[in-house]
Parts: C-alpha cells; sequence; structure tokens
C-alpha cells in the first residue's frame, strides 16, 4: 500500500488526514503493527529544540541617505558580518558582543529581534562616490526592516553524542559545564522525536521540504554541514522568514566562560507514503544508540568510553564503569513535544500541506577532518624530564636541586612516583624570608597538570589563565611523566 502527496494533501483540505506525533506513532505501531499503521496514520510530526550553533539571519536594512555602504557593523554591539552588497548582513548566533563576551552575542540579538525590540545599529565605511556617508548610529525594529531571513546551516543533528570529562577539573564547553573525575554527562536531542531519526534514510525530507521553523514557516535547503549519514549524523540547512517567528522557539543562550548560541525550534512533518516509512517512524529511544565520548582529551577523535541509548539517558543517569553518572539533556523535550503538536494542529487545522522535495538528501556524503599543512604539537614532543623530590624530603635538599640544576620548578611525588605538588624557587625564598623549614609549608598541593596527548596551545592557555610558569605532565593513574614550562613553550 502506497499514498502520494497529492493524497494526503487533499486529505489535509478536507480535513481528513489522521497526523500523529512520533511519540504517539510507537504505541500505534506495536499495538496494530506497521502494515495497518501504514493504512490508518497519514503524516507523523517530529520535532526538536535545542543549542544549534550554526545558525545566524540575514537582514537588510534599506538605504540610508545619503546611502552608506558597511565596511563593519554592529548590532546591539555584536559584531555582524558584511561582505554582501551595501547595506545587507549576516548575524550568527555564536558571535559574542565586543563588550559583554560571555554574557551576551547573535543569539540574543535574533532573540530580541523577533521579539519586538529595539535593535542599536551602528556602522562604519570607508565611503565611495556613490556611498558617501562614513558612519551611521541609529535604532530600529524588525518591522522596519525590509527582509529578516532566518538561515541555519547546520541544524536538528539526527543524533548527538554524550560528553563527559574524566579530568580533575571543570570543563566548560559547547556541551555545558563539565565536572570533573566523570562528575556529570550531558547529551542533546529529543531522541524519537528527532526529525531525522524519524526517516534515518532521507526519503522524505529533502531541498523544498516545508517545515516548522522557530514558530513559523520555513524549508529545507539541502543536507546541512558536517552532514555525516554513514554514522548518523544527518544536519539540515534550513531557512525560514525571521518576521513570523516568535522568541518562544528561537531562545538566545549563554554558556558559562564558552559563548553564545540559540535554541532553535524545528519541526519536520513524515508523510506515511508507505509501510517502510510506518516502520521508521515508530522508532524507539532505546533503540537510538550513541557514544559517551570523553571531553577531557583535548583531540578531534576523542575517546569513546562506551555507549548508551536515548531511553537510558533521558532517565537521568547512564552507568561509566559501573558506576551511575547523573545525565541531563541540553535541549528541552517539553518543547519537543511542544514543537510536535503545534505541527500536529497546524496540519489538522488545514494550516500547513506537505511539499514534496525537489531532491532528497544525500545518504552517502563523505565527512572528511581539516586538512592541516600545519603539524600540530602536543606536549609530548616538548615536555622534558622532571626533577623530582620525594613528599618526605627535607627542604634543604629541595633547595639544593634547584641551585645545582639551575632550574625553577621541582615536582614532588610520592615514593611510587605519584604527584603530590610541586615547588618552586620562588617558595624557597620566601620559606627562607619567614623561617619555614618543612617541606609541608611550601608545596602547592592543588597543581595544574596536563598530559602527553594535549596540544601546546591548551597547555599555554593553562599557564596563562593561572599566572603559572609550568606544569607537571601526569599519566592516567596521576604518575609524573615529565614537566613542560614556558621555556619550552617560548622555544617551539
Amino acid at each position: 500500500m502506497t499514498k502520494t502527496y497529492k493524497e494526503i494533501n487533499q486529505k489535509i483540505k478536507n480535513g481528513e488526514a489522521v497526523v500523529v506525533t512520533a511519540e504517539e506513532m510507537i504505541k500505534i505501531v506495536e499495538e496494530s503493527g506497521p502494515k495497518v499503521a501504514a493504512e490508518e496514520i497519514d503524516i507523523v510530526t517530529t520535532g526538536t529544540f535545542g543549542p544549534m550553533c550554526s545558525s545566524g539571519a540575514f537582514l537588510n536594512f534599506g538605504h540610508s541617505d545619503p546611502p552608506i555602504k558597511f565596511d563593519h557593523l554592529w548590532l546591539n554591539e555584536v559584531h555582524a558580518y558584511h561582505g554582501n552588497a551595501a547595506v545587507d548582513c549576516y548575524i550568527g548566533v555564536t558571535r559574542m558582543a565586543d563588550k559583554r563576551p560571555f554574557e551576551y552575542g547573535g543569539g540574543n540579538v535574533i532573540e530580541e529581534l523577533v521579539s519586538g525590540k529595539q535593535i542599536r545599529l551602528r556602522g562604519i565605511s570607508n565611503t565611495t562616490d556613490c556611498y558617501p556617508l562614513g558612519e551611521i548610529d541609529t535604532y530600529f525594529t524588525i518591522d522596519d526592516l525590509n527582509q529578516a531571513i532566518l538561515c541555519n546551516p547546520r541544524n536538528a543533528y539526527q543524533r548527538y553524542v554524550c560528553a563527559v570529562n574524566s579530568t580533575d577539573r571543570t570543563l566548560y564547553t559547547y556541551m555545558g559545564k563539565l565536572l570533573p573525575n566523570f562528575g556529570n554527562a550531558h547529551y542533546c536531542g529529543a531522541g524519537c522525536l528527532n526529525p531525522l531519526s524519524n526517516d534515518p534514510d532521507y526519503e522524505t525530507i529533502g531541498i523544498g521540504t516545508r517545515i516548522f521553523l522557530g514558530g513559523g514557516v520555513g524549508y529545507i535547503m539541502g543536507h546541512g554541514t558536517q552532514h555525516n549519514p554513514k554514522e548518523r549524523f544527518g544536519t539540515l540547512f534550513v531557512k525560514g522568514d525571521l518576521k513570523q517567528m516568535n522568541k518562544e522557539y528561537l531562545r538566545g543562550v549563554n554558556y558559562e566562560k564558552y559563548g553564545t548560541s540559540m535554541f532553535v525550534g524545528v519541526g519536520v512533518p513524515i508523510p506515511i507514503l508507505n509501510e517502510g516509512l510506518a516502520k521508521k517512524t515508530a522508532i524507539k529511544d532505546e533503540n537510538i544508540i550513541t557514544e559517551i565520548v570523553d571531553y577531557g582529551v583535548p583531540r578531534r577523535d576523542r575517546p569513546t568510553i562506551g555507549k548508551t541509548n536515548y531511553k537510558e539517558l533521558k532517565s537521568g543517569y547512564i552507568e561509566i564503569n559501573g558506576q551511575k553518572v547523573k545525565c541531563s539533556s541540553m535541549s528541552s523535550l517539553y518543547n519537543a513535544r511542544k514543537i510536535a503538536n503545534d505541527l500536529k494542529e497546524w496540519i489538522e487545522n488545514g494550516k500547513f500541506f506537505l511539499n514534496p522535495p525537489a531532491k532528497t538528501l544525500p545518504i552517502d556524503t563523505e565527512y572528511k577532518p581539516m586538512r592541516q599543512t600545519d603539524k600540530i604539537k602536543f606536549v609530548k614532543d616538548l615536555k622534558k624530564k622532571a626533577v623530582i623530590c620525594y613528599d618526605d624530603c627535607d627542604i634543604k635538599i629541595v633547595a639544593e636541586k634547584i641551585i645545582n640544576q639551575n632550574i625553577n620548578h621541582i615536582v614532588i611525588t610520592d615514593r611510587e612516583n605519584k604527584l603530590k605538588g610541586i615547588v618552586t624557587s620562588f617558595d624557597i625564598t620566601k620559606a627562607v624570608a619567614k623561617n619555614k623549614d618543612s617541606l609541608e609549608d611550601i608545596i602547592t598541593k592543588k597543581v595544574v597538570t596536563t598530559s602527553d596527548n594535549e596540544p601546546v596551545e591548551v597547555a599555554a592557555r593553562k599557564m596563562k589563565k593561572h599566572d603559572i610558569s609550568a606544569l607537571p605532565v601526569i599519566d592516567d593513574k596521576n604518575y609524573v611523566v615529565g614537566i613542560i614550562s614556558s621555556e619550552e613553550l617560548l622555544g617551539r
């Protein structure tokens, strides 16, 4: 049994279309089977609402009098991209405000724009004969714009990995704040409601597919950037009229010590054209598998700790090395359900019709990492042998080693070579000045460390952040395997 888009759209027009959400479809297929479901159900609606960093908007301001051709412009002090025509710009959601980094960015500007708030526009130009105005400082609302087009190169990932942190320090990432020593886990996506999970072979999804976007109607322009269907990491390139959208489904977000982004609501209707699609749209959370990935290792190919599924993720806990770890979602399941239900209501009320894609998404796209012509150096390439004293050592021996070997740092370990602390030449100077005679009195026990496979750029940032000049190099069991100092970094 098969259906066509024309038949389904006629049912929508007549008010006869049977529409269910992806969560409702699971129960229907369980009770009646995919064949009966394919006969009875016309459309399955999906939804997802989470941070979608590859998002932004094209804006056209109209011409000033006299005209200006922007070289640089800022919206509420967020630098927007100008490389288009004279008064067009693109504002990306992750661009941070010049004066308020981490607190405000492009995602916040777009949310305020759709809320009807005034936005400050400040622009400068080198001027030309036909564009003589050198600068402008004004305010506008979304109603003052000729066009405001949400244009997102990568949205609605088919699935996401689950992020954890094995290190002994807190990490601030696009997957949120990851606590040390597997203290928590973060994931993203709506699981069985996620659009691409319900049509994993992209039978109905492609160029021209009409979708729910940001509370309004949008369209799929094609596959998104980093589209990786072979690993079930498909993505969508989408666009829509920002003037139709609302702040309920476009929300600016600011991540501590990472930056800004925007939560975007996306919902895709899946027409049940055949029995196969009925079966696919009944996918359960437990059948959507993903990896638990250690973000404590700063490499592109971060190590996989294990596997999990969206049923376990949504339970609030995952298991790592036999231990339960609290797990939280970076996206909103509540809003994903609301999007699926809003889209369902639009279709049932004859306000939304399906659009067959001009071309479906590719299923064989190759995903390639960045080509790097300069070799990245790691700590293991620059580290040197650490000069070590044991934690029960006399302070005089530490001082003698600093003088005899002309060094500034002594790493303190126990008898098994496990890190206990660090002592610097300055610590020894202070000990002499204050008549301290015990190593315990001067040792720094809370030590910032690095590892062999950490890029030297990351190690350098650690030194700058903590205002220190060396990092002990340790392995995953806290054994000291070397030291790297600012001298090695300067000489690289």
